[in-house]
């Protein structure tokens, strides 16, 4: 029966090392200055749908063929309201996430450094930072519970949350952006007589 996985070199120095096994060596990466996405490319937003427009029962159109055009049209009114909704999320989530961006670069620069091959990670924690609180914002609207086609259901938007929720637990971990996350982060010692390879 295999044992568990080997644990990179930081997570061993990070953790603590009480059997005093030897410590593989690892790659270290130089820090780098971290330049904000353009989330306009990174969050494409789709163009806004036109309006469709109420339809008239005409004088000589039969009932039955003017629930059929409100029929279209009510279908018609769903997907626009669902592609003004995927508009506006867009639009809150750029700016909800340059603003995670802002605040956790910094602090993640001066604690646990950042890596060129790190970019896309930071990305995607303050995308789904972003989309966490759309989520939790569109809950707070519609409620937790919703008509659907069979009745009363869960709102989709808790399984949403719930699968965001649990990519940012795993980044909160890596990272070390929560107090319990940072008692394994090793602290950060700046001075003139620091042994940085990379200077």
């Amino acid at each position: 029966m295999p044992g568990p996985a080997p644990k990179p070199a930081l997570a061993v120095v990070r953790e603590g090392n009480p059997s005093h096994r030897p410590v593989p060596e690892s790659v270290t990466l130089p820090p780098v200055e971290f330049e904000e996405p353009d989330w306009s490319k990174e969050l494409p937003e789709s163009m806004a749908p036109k309006k469709p427009t109420e339809p008239e029962r005409e004088d000589d159109e039969s009932i039955e063929h003017f629930q059929q055009r409100m029929y279209r049209f009510e279908k018609k009114m769903t997907d626009y309201h669902l592609k003004r909704q995927a508009i506006n999320g867009t639009r809150y989530v750029k700016k909800r996430a340059s603003q995670e961006w802002q605040r956790i670069v910094p602090v993640l620069q001066n604690s646990v450094g950042l890596g060129a091959v790190d970019w896309s990670i930071v990305v995607d924690l303050c995308i789904c930072v972003a989309r966490l609180e759309w989520a939790e914002h569109e809950l707070s609207r519609e409620g937790l519970i919703v008509l659907g086609q069979r009745g009363p259901a869960r709102n989709p938007h808790t399984t949403i949350a719930s699968q965001y929720r649990t990519q940012i637990k795993t980044y909160i971990r890596e990272l070390g952006l929560s107090p319990a996350a940072r008692t394994g982060l090793p602290g950060r010692e700046d001075g003139p007589d620091d042994d940085d390879p990379f200077d």
